[in-house]
């Protein structure tokens, strides 16, 4: 179903109902949608974006108060206060989503970018050409702002969108889709690039249009995640966990130290880039971890700590083997004395998600060797894990944060959602000239 069909909030919630959905109508009208806006040039598809900011702040009272009752519902449901946390939405917050929208059209063009330029042979070039990937399937837990993001790096992208969001934020999806589908119309554009589906059993048709939806970008808890990673044939992008470390070195600067842990727990323990565990080396550990656990305590954080951590701090509760692979996204936070840097490096590969891990120290040796050897997707030296995000390292928005080896890797902006083509032009060039006794040689002249 499409915005103008979307079901409504009574209506709207997951289904024991065997009952197949045909979501073909869709993906064939999102994808001729797209082949539309893989040739868009630039200056369209920036006017795009700036009309779809202009419609959602036209539309800002009415996108809050959808928030407002997505909220009063979630508060009845009991909705655990994590998610809460992803599905509310203020003023303030929805500010900075539209103004991140209108960043996305500062950013370069991702498309048309041309990465080879080579001459195969006098009168044949070829050459290699970023292009849109086609059509996104983003399925998402809460989160209303992520539409957005998600939308906007789509138009830049040339790409169409498929979002599925949660029961929870239904209302705040269905007005904010309505607001970004009155901007394409707006500039001329096909609205269908941006759908908008509602119900548990879309979401399983969804993940089996691989003859359609080209990368499926899951944003949500872990058994989410991996429920997607497991039920679709189409490549998905995202992390399962978000389990990340902050290591305190024996040479760490200590008033750092404090304020980047508070920062990692603290500012938004429900973020996927807030640590669970933090790793002190015990050459420092009598004098730092007091000092750590008031100013953590201070702000609601409760400590679950190894048996030296207890014997330093008494008052807290002891950690379990579970906790070290746990990821909170609460104010709970696992604390962990170690001997040495090597063995908080064997720590964080054991139970990290390859997500982000950082090092406080002053030892420039140390945090070399940190970085060079720890194995996520972001390795950080006297900063908070915090600055994993897409906004955060200039890319406009994120798509999603992805914790695999093979690019992309961290957080996903618009190099994420282009793939590339060989183009090659020749002149009658066929390949019997360059095989044989007789084989003509190439050139293979870079012209780039």
């Amino acid at each position: 179903m499409t915005v103008s069909q979307v079901a409504t909030p009574s209506n709207s919630g997951p289904s024991n109902s065997d009952e197949s959905v045909d979501l073909l109508p869709i993906a064939q009208s999102t994808r001729a949608a797209a082949q539309q806006f893989a040739s868009l040039p630039t200056a369209d598809k920036n006017q795009a974006i700036a009309a779809i900011a202009d419609a959602l702040w036209a539309e800002r009272e009415t996108i809050l108060q959808a928030n407002a009752a997505d909220c009063e519902a979630a508060i009845a449901d009991n909705l655990a206060k994590p998610l809460y946390g992803r599905l509310k939405l203020d003023a303030v917050k929805l500010q900075g989503a539209i103004a991140g929208v209108r960043d996305v059209a500062k950013l370069p063009d991702p498309v048309g970018v041309v990465q080879i330029h080579r001459e195969l042979d006098q009168g044949l070039e070829l050459k290699r050409i970023s292009s849109p990937l086609g059509v996104l399937g983003v399925i998402f837990e809460s989160r209303p702002d992520a539409v957005m993001q998600i939308s906007s790096l789509a138009v830049k992208s040339g790409n169409g969108v498929i979002l599925k969001g949660g029961r929870e934020a239904v209302r705040s999806c269905q007005a904010i889709v309505t607001a970004i589908r009155q901007g394409l119309t707006g500039v001329g554009l096909n609205q269908d690039a941006v759908q908008l589906l509602t119900t548990r059993e879309e979401t399983r048709a969804l993940l089996a249009l691989d003859g359609y939806v080209d990368l499926i970008i899951p944003r949500g808890s872990n058994a989410f995640v991996r429920f997607v990673q497991d039920n679709t044939r189409i490549p998905v992008l995202g992390h399962a966990d978000g389990i990340c470390h902050l290591y305190v070195d024996q040479t760490a600067d200590l008033t750092k130290a404090i304020d980047i842990a508070v920062d990692a727990k603290v500012g938004y323990p429900s973020a996927c880039n807030a640590i669970e565990t933090l790793l002190v080396h015990r050459a420092i550990a009598a004098q730092f971890l007091p000092s750590v656990a008031q100013a953590l305590q201070a702000q609601g954080v409760e400590l679950r700590g190894d048996q030296a951590a207890q014997t330093l701090l008494p008052e807290i509760v002891a950690a379990t083997a579970e906790d070290w692979a746990t990821e909170y996204s609460d104010l709970i936070l696992a604390v962990k004395v170690v001997d040495s840097l090597s063995d908080a490096m064997s720590h964080i590969e054991t139970y990290g998600s390859r997500h982000t891990e950082a090092i406080v120290t002053e030892d420039a040796q140390a945090a070399d060797t940190f970085r060079s050897q720890v194995n996520a997707a972001g390795v950080y030296h006297n900063c908070s894990t915090r600055f994993a995000d897409g906004f955060r390292y200039g890319f406009g928005a994120e798509v999603g944060i992805s914790t695999q080896t093979m690019p992309p890797r961290g957080p996903v902006g618009l190099e994420g959602l282009v793939t590339y083509k060989y183009h090659l032009v020749g002149d009658g060039h066929i390949v019997a000239t360059y095989s044989g006794a007789a084989a003509k040689p190439f050139t293979h002249q870079d012209l780039l």
